[in-house]
């Protein structure tokens, strides 16, 4: 029995969740959560016991210093709770974590089961993946449900993908069998340039949550880190005539690709997005990922700019991050993302 003593009656919660790891290239799911959590000052009330959970061999813990004395934080999974004003209050659960290295059915029942005691009605999980888009061009984001009640009322694909999965799509199916609705939004990451951070994916992950969700999401620098991050890779790209001529041959792609009525929505959805922040208040430099803006890779990475790898012209992923937030799928996009 799940007790959640200290946490008020919510208004219309949703449930956003993100898990660093496969389902997380260039981070970016895990930073839309973290800077949910960071703009509207997100209170921790829980956190999943990481023994239960963790291979410390494969996540370690980390080590530091406070007022003098040696501490460990453990890698773990944390809900918080945030309270989105307006003229329609509602509150958010925000769930961000490390995709667990066991007993995933566990895992996911007992976050369905702090979901279940708090009221939740929706739970939105955020993904990205590696795929052949270009750094230059709006950000892909796909929608998906496995309920397709819910994907005719929300204007979602009902996900037909079959093969390897994460952590999102087993959460995605238990939340499906315990009857609670349950939404994937996946956005593509260059796997060309997939090291992380990537704020340009995370600013239209963030896009597609507000339009999804139909509340206003403070961006702080994410615009201007967008900026930053496309400019940092359009100069290193033109650098190296190889990746240059690859960029090409993607953006060609991409734009025979996209058909008029496509982008007539895209500019419907933008237009509804710049009313809602006008109506809201002071749009704060709104600069949508949607429409190609980035930024402070710099600021995140001292000394350091983002890196485009060689793209891989035999069919593989081209991708040169080996970490967790490197490893993300590629190429789920053809079919569809997973759910």
């Amino acid at each position: 029995m799940i007790e959640l003593e200290g946490v008020p009656e919510l208004i219309d919660p949703v449930m956003v969740a993100a898990f660093e790891g496969w389902n997380d290239a260039g981070d970016a799911a895990s930073t839309a959560v973290a800077h949910l959590e960071r703009e509207w000052k997100g209170e921790v009330f829980a956190a999943l016991d990481a023994e239960d959970y963790y291979d410390f061999q494969v996540n370690r813990p980390t080590v530091y210093m406070e007022d003098g004395v040696r501490k460990i934080t453990w890698p773990t999974t944390r809900l918080s709770v945030v309270r989105v004003g307006g003229d329609k209050p509602r509150d958010l659960v925000l769930v961000r974590g490390i995709e667990p290295s066991m007993r995933w059915r566990s895992f996911c029942n007992e976050l369905l089961g702090f979901a279940h005691e708090l009221g939740v009605e929706l739970v939105v999980v955020l993904g990205a993946l590696l795929g052949d888009t270009p750094h230059t061009r709006p950000v892909p984001v796909s929608g998906v449900t496995s309920d397709a009640d819910l994907a005719r009322r929300m204007d979602l694909e009902e996900t037909k993908y079959e093969g390897p999965t994460g952590i999102v799509g087993v959460l995605q199916e238990a939340c499906a069998h315990a009857g609670v609705p349950a939404v994937s939004l996946w956005a593509a990451v260059p796997h060309y340039v997939s090291q992380p951070p990537n704020p340009k994916a995370t600013l239209a992950l963030l896009n597609r949550l507000e339009d999804l969700l139909d509340l206003r999401i403070p961006q702080g620098e994410l615009p201007e880190d967008a900026r930053a991050w496309q400019v940092g890779v359009d100069q290193l790209a033109a650098e190296d005539s190889e990746v240059a001529e690859y960029v090409q041959t993607l953006e060609e792609a991409r734009d025979t690709a996209e058909l008029p009525e496509a982008s007539g929505e895209a500019i419907a959805r933008e237009f509804e997005r710049y009313l809602r922040r006008r109506d809201a208040g002071p749009p704060g430099g709104h600069a949508t990922a949607e429409g190609g803006e980035g930024g402070s890779f710099l600021r995140d990475n001292p000394g350091g700019r983002p890196r485009p790898s060689k793209p891989d012209t035999s069919g593989g992923s081209g991708s040169s991050g080996g970490g967790a937030a490197g490893s993300g799928p590629k190429g789920e996009d053809e079919d569809g993302p997973e759910d």
